[in-house]
């Protein structure tokens, strides 16, 4: 097989720029899901019905449609409606970010509630209230539990991320395309996508793993 290096030479450049934008909307993406997957996972634990329900439908919708119709919906109806233009980077860590939220909604709501009721119960007979129990009781414990699956949403949502290309944000496998449609090649760009993917991951897989250790996650 003839493999041509020169093609990975030419567009190395823009391969990292590529991965910058890569990490950039994968890392906004993190922090806005787990930011509104908490308040979200406090909505659905509420006891009330009325309250309940549109926090139901929301996990359901993001969770039961294609990220990539999603990110159609969001480009090219939702962002466009409400804030009269939108670039694709934008439509991207949106779309990233509400996706995520509903996961992690789900992350952060299983890891509360797997807490023993008694600790909540405890700590509210020593005279705390509400929010310093959440604060000072509940959530170390499900913060340190929600790690690893808050982890592979990461991983998750960092590959994900290649679904920008679709709407011409210029991350990481839009100028894997833009190789091959300018040689008509396929294994130089595509495997060098794949191989800085994998980088990423293994990576991002490493850091976590050493986190569970740090905080000694059982």
């Amino acid at each position: 097989m003839d493999f041509r290096f020169d093609i990975i030479v030419e567009y190395f450049p823009f391969f990292m720029e590529g991965m910058g934008l890569t990490i950039l909307m994968s890392v906004v993406g993190v922090i806005m899901g787990c930011i509104l997957g908490f308040f979200i996972a406090l909505g659905k634990m509420s006891p009330f019905v009325f309250v309940r329900l549109p926090f139901v439908w929301y996990i359901n919708f993001l969770r039961g449609t294609p990220l990539l119709v999603q990110l159609f919906l969001f480009h090219y109806a939702v962002l466009p409606s409400i804030l009269g233009s939108t670039t694709p980077v934008l439509s991207v860590m949106v779309t990233l970010s509400l996706n995520s939220s509903a996961y992690v909604a789900e992350i952060f709501r299983a890891g509360l509630q797997s807490i023993d009721k008694g600790q909540a119960e405890a700590a509210h007979s020593l005279g705390m209230n509400k929010i310093q129990v959440m604060r000072h009781v509940l959530l170390p414990q499900a913060f340190k539990r929600s790690i690893p699956p808050l982890g592979n949403e990461f991983i998750v949502l960092l590959k994900d991320s290649s679904l920008g290309a679709m709407i011409a944000a210029q991350e990481l496998l839009y100028w894997g395309r833009a190789a091959s449609g300018q040689y008509l090649r396929v294994w130089e760009p595509y495997l060098m996508v794949a191989l800085v993917y994998l980088v990423l991951t293994l990576s991002l897989t490493y850091l976590l793993n050493y986190m569970e250790r740090r905080f000694d996650v059982k």
